[in-house]
């Protein structure tokens, strides 16, 4: 198993690329970082169809079966038509906060992998430590689930002001 980190760049844009993003490598045996760079692809591909809250493309992105899902403070989500309903819904709220992905580490063995991520909302307002689980399907990475939770924030303690007279 291999670890791949990645920053975050501008999102694809278009719909042949997204399909090229998830798609497998297709040259024969591809490489520890080929793979590793595709399922990065994928979890890239997921966050673009968040960002032009494509119902279409995040509906590509999703496996067919054996699929789970926590969005933060939700119960977990069984089945493809559960969370495609989640989807539905998250992606056509008009205030739908922007969901910006960072610091993604990928981890492929075989024909599954994970990515995981630090999902920035609304800017910096919310972080989110997420996982996006993806399994090799006909070629392509599909995801197969996906969870975010908060991440707690560490609690700024102001230093104790002295106490008693002022000596000088």
């Amino acid at each position: 198993m291999g670890l791949r980190l990645a920053g975050w760049a501008n999102p694809p844009a278009s719909r042949s690329l997204i399909s090229r993003l998830i798609s497998a490598s297709s040259s024969g045996t591809p490489s520890y970082m080929s793979e590793q760079d595709d399922i990065l692809a994928a979890n890239a591909a997921y966050y673009e169809a968040f960002a032009s809250a494509d119902f279409g493309k995040m509906s590509h992105i999703w496996a067919e079966d054996e699929v789970t899902c926590v969005h933060p403070g939700w119960p977990v989500l069984i089945g493809r038509p559960a969370i495609l309903e989640s989807y539905r819904n998250i992606l056509s709220n008009p205030n739908q906060d922007r969901i910006e992905p960072h610091n993604a580490i990928a981890m492929v063995r075989g024909d599954e992998g994970r990515v995981i991520c630090v999902e920035l909302i609304g800017g910096n307002a919310l972080a989110l430590a997420a996982t996006n689980w993806f399994r090799r399907v006909d070629s392509a990475w599909r995801m197969i689930h996906h969870q975010a939770s908060p991440i707690a924030a560490a609690a700024e303690v102001a230093a104790p002001q002295p106490h008693g007279r002022r000596l000088n």
